[in-house]
């Protein structure tokens, strides 16, 4: 129940905002709350704003009734900039818009467009934008701007602050301004030109004191985003561009940004790096400092803890283990335009560094292959020390700079400091060319003892860095809750003086973010701490970081998989400590629904996780725990009939597909309605793209001579799905794939009892392991038959059932997807002609999982002139039969397809489930990529 302001707000935004898209459930504002960091604050309300003028009306309502508000972009941020106990607006469905300027010299981009597309979209012109934070594949625009967030390459040259060249932004009483439009800043000054003057004002009082100006320059010669970017006040005169400086790692208090036009910069194409090896953590930084002058684009320094938190990860290079212990590692890479500027580089780091004692000899590859070896030791730390923490622990992790000339010191100090205080496993690793560090360590946030030994550690560490070393406390992450309380202490009075006037200046009621950029409160960074509650061994290692999310088919209809963890460790929490409450229970019924009912299962969040949570593999160990006696006997019974199963399946899509034909779409479309809201969405929902049903299998004369023979698993789908209406070729898949390879001069074997074999997956993801067991061992048995033990290959051409297979089935068996198994083995066998059309190409998630997606892409471009691949396109969220039950996941999960393939004729992909859901929200029919490959060979 909401209290007063919060019931009048709500009422208020009701009024431009639909009710569905504000939330007020338990489940939701938990699960919806929760960021990267160490803290947990529950919001009263989450609203998602899809544009501009949402936002603008938003604003004026809280300003109006002084309801604080925080801005939600991924909710990667790792120190609780996303978190509040008032108003949460996430910005997550829209805000995908861009531009590309006259030459790639500029982007303009809205704040939901994630980091690494924004590079996509610049990269057929060699550009990228400068920020490049290690999570740029998962976090936002918008949090890059909000946090000046940086990254390995781009230092403090090619930040959101040196890069940004204007704003839309929204203030926090919903005034809009944009600063590349002469008209929007006119009638800025003319309303609030009182903000204008304050900014100059400012500009005069730190310029009239010579003392406090030179320390602000000196402070952001290195990389700093401990409070506001005061150099504005001292860069520039301009008051919009002092404004929009001002808004760079303002962290959502300051005003909202629409949308942010960068200055893009060059991407180099040619690249080489080396594993340095040096005897002490002090030489390395030293080093590092040498590096600073030369052609090297990132030095990664990585201490002995970091190298051994990721020893005997496959793929990394041998010998890692046996390095001392005092041992300090220096990865540094340098990118050119051309090769010959490469190797000039090469030559000329190696010349400087020909006196230095290095432990080990290296030398500089580029090779992709190997230097992306090189760089898994880098990327491997927090994933490793997240792995390795006793369960119930946060992640700590945080970023500091100091002074180049005095970083093998400081760091030195900063490994006394984590000895001093306990933390045994605290890595310490970073940018060393910009004098940037980062530490992490698991820190126990349930025990009133240790919550206090973190605040002693927090204390001892805020006083070195500012007072020994005049530091950054924090250097890329953003400011955030657990250094807000110590502002004042880096920056001095008079510094901090100015940062609250411009916080006055801009928010003078408070409603913006407020406790997250400066926090007046001392005890402020151990307040509202996460709990970590154990939930199940399958996810007690996920650290909510959030990287999972922009993959997940569900995330804008219900739950992420971080999500789904976040409120399971609420529900394991509360069933402990109160079995009986209606909060629990409250969770638990809408649990149901959004975190395991509508969960794809597909697995694409492990690749993405640091810790390699597999949330997939959870929800469907719960489903199995859900699956009763009845479920099981009735998949029992199934299994054991499942040629009459299989038979009556293939009949009704056939008898569903002559209706179709009879009474047309329109009485389909709404009887199926009708009979899906009668049964309280417990009937499939039918749609214009169910296919009729399977033909039998026909196969020609095999000659015992031919020693070309291969083995072909048509899996239960492809056997009892034929063509739909929108197919104008009317053949079945297993006829396609029959055609292929007696075209590639094969000789195929059927397994015996084909119409009883089942792979078991459709059985598996529901629960019902005995069924899936059952079905998974009567295949093995029939395909080591049919191969003579493996001596043939295997060829099952639906990519999710010959996962499972992989899975599941005797490794001795050879398992081959049609799109491996055309380009390796019938190599040489099928001449290819491009097809003049243009074509969609869709990689199923199980394609992805094996690796495929490259070689799918490279199969398609030998058959067709143009080949689209659309972006963000990830599962498509059929998920075996859940296109059926529950399509409104399929629906979210394409609502961005139809628009990125308008100029195709034609979609392929590898599952023909999927393809009915593609066909349909696509407007394009969708057939399998061997139907491609039959159309374009000879």
């Amino acid at each position: 129940m909401l209290t007063s302001p919060y019931k009048e707000f709500y009422e208020a935004i009701s009024a431009f905002i639909p009710k569905n898209r504000i939330y007020t459930d338990p489940l939701r504002l938990l699960a919806y709350g929760t960021d990267a960091s160490v803290y947990r604050l529950t919001p009263q309300l989450v609203v998602d704003a899809l544009d501009e003028a949402e936002i603008v009306q938003l604003m004026g309502v809280a300003d109006r009734l002084r309801v604080p508000v925080t801005f939600r972009a991924a909710g990667t941020s790792l120190s609780g900039q996303a978190v509040t106990d008032s108003v949460l607006v996430r910005i997550g469905q829209g805000w995908k818009n861009w531009r590309v300027g006259e030459q790639a010299e500029k982007i303009t981009l809205q704040p939901g467009i994630i980091g690494s597309g924004a590079n996509k979209i610049l990269a057929e012109f060699g550009k990228k934008i400068g920020p490049d934070p290690a999570s740029i594949d998962s976090c936002f625009i918008g949090g890059i701007f909000a946090n000046n967030a940086s990254g390995m390459c781009c230092g403090t040259s090619d930040n959101s602050y040196k890069t940004v060249l204007s704003t839309r932004m929204v203030l926090s009483d919903g005034t809009l301004v944009d600063t590349a439009d002469a008209k929007s800043r006119a009638a800025f000054a003319k309303t609030h030109g009182h903000i204008l003057e304050g900014l100059k004002n400012l500009r005069k009082k730190i310029m009239d004191d010579a003392a406090l100006a030179d320390r602000i320059r000196r402070k952001f010669k290195i990389k700093n985003t401990t409070g506001y970017s005061i150099n504005a006040l001292v860069d520039y005169e301009e008051p919009f561009e002092i404004l929009q400086h001002l808004m760079v790692g303002s962290e959502g208090t300051l005003g909202f940004i629409a949308e942010v036009t960068y200055r893009t910069v060059e991407e180099a194409p040619f690249k080489a790096s080396a594993l340095m090896l040096l005897p002490t953590i002090t030489a390395a930084c030293d080093l590092a400092s040498a590096v600073a002058t030369l052609p090297v684009s990132s030095a990664e320094l990585m201490d002995r803890a970091s190298l051994r938190s990721v020893e005997g990860t496959p793929g990394l290079p041998e010998g890692l283990d046996t390095l001392d212990d005092a041992v300090c590692s220096l990865l540094v890479e340098t990118r050119a335009s051309t090769k010959e500027e490469l190797d000039k580089n090469i030559a000329t780091i190696n010349d400087a560094f020909k006196d230095v004692q290095f432990v080990r000899p290296h030398a500089f590859t580029d090779k992709v292959e190997e230097y992306s070896k090189l760089w898994l030791i880098r990327k491997g730390i927090l994933a490793s020390v997240g792995g390795m923490r006793p369960v119930g622990t946060s992640i700590v992790i945080e970023d500091v700079a100091f002074p180049l000339e005095r970083l093998g010191e400081a760091a030195a100090d900063l490994q006394a400091l984590f000895a001093h205080h306990g933390y045994t496993v605290a890595p310490l690793f970073g940018h060393a060319r910009d004098g940037n560090l980062h530490f992490v360590f698991w820190q126990d946030f349930g025990s009133p003892t240790e919550v206090a030994r973190y605040a002693a550690f927090m204390d001892d560490f805020c006083k070195l860095i500012t007072e020994k070393y005049d530091g950054s406390l924090k250097a890329e992450h953003g400011t955030g809750r657990n250094v807000a309380p110590f502002v004042e202490m880096e920056w001095g009075a008079a510094a901090y003086s100015i940062m609250k006037s411009i916080k006055e200046l801009l928010d003078p009621k408070s409603i913006l973010n407020p406790g997250v950029l400066m926090n007046s409160d001392p005890q402020g960074h151990i307040k509202n701490l996460k709990p970590l509650h154990p939930a199940d061994e399958l996810v007690d290692k996920c650290m909510e970081c959030g990287f999972c999310e922009s993959v997940c088919p569900s995330r804008d209809l219900t739950l992420t998989p971080r999500q789904r963890i976040t409120a399971y460790r609420e529900i394991c929490r509360l069933r402990e400590i109160t079995p009986d409450s209606k909060e629990l229970k409250k969770l638990e019924k809408q649990y149901e629904y959004m975190a395991k009912a509508t969960c794809a299962a597909d697995s694409l969040c492990r690749p993405r996780c640091p810790a390699g949570v597999d949330t997939g593999v959870f929800i469907k160990s719960l489903r199995k725990k859900d699956a009763g006696k009845l479920s099981n006997k009735i998949a029992g019974s199934i299994a054991d009939h499942f040629a009459g199963t299989c038979r009556a399946m293939s009949l009704a899509l056939t008898g569903v597909d002559k209706l179709h034909r009879a009474l047309g779409s329109t009485f389909m479309e709404n009887g199926s309605r009708l009979l899906r809201c009668i049964t309280f969405n417990k009937a499939p929902l039918w749609n214009k793209d169910m296919p009729t049903g399977g033909s039998k299998i026909r196969l020609p004369e095999t000659h015992s001579a031919n020693p070309k023979r291969v083995v072909y698993f048509p899996s239960c789908i492809a056997r009892n799905m034929g063509p739909g209406e929108e197919h104008t070729d009317r053949r079945t898949e297993p006829e396609a794939v029959i055609s292929v390879l007696l075209k590639g001069g094969y000789d195929v074997i059927l397994p015996k009892n084909l119409d009883k074999l089942c792979c078991g997956m459709a059985f598996a993801s529901k629960g019902l392991s005995d069924a899936a067991h059952k079905k998974e061992q009567e295949l093995e048995a029939a395909l080591k038959e049919a191969s003579n033990n493996g001596q043939y290959p295997v060829l099952c051409e639906t990519s999710p059932c010959l996962l499972h297979m992989k899975q599941t089935l005797d490794p001795s068996l050879t398992l081959m997807e049609p799109i491996e198994f055309i380009l390796e083995k019938m190599d040489g066998c099928l001449k290819f002609t491009k097809l003049p059309k243009t074509i969609a190409l869709h990689a199923t998630c199980s394609v992805r999982k094996m690796g495929l997606e490259g070689k799918l892409e490279k199969l398609a471009k030998m058959c067709a002139e143009n080949v689209i691949v659309p972006d963000g396109i990830n599962c498509c969220g059929w998920a075996g039969d859940r296109g059926f039950t529950h399509p409104e996941l399929n629906e979210s999960a394409l609502k961005g397809l139809r628009m990125q393939v308008s100029t195709c004729e034609v979609g392929y992909s590898s599952s023909r489930t999927c393809q009915i859901g593609l066909s349909l929200h696509s407007g394009i029919p969708y057939y399998s990529i061997v139907f491609l490959v039959d159309e374009a060979s000879v």
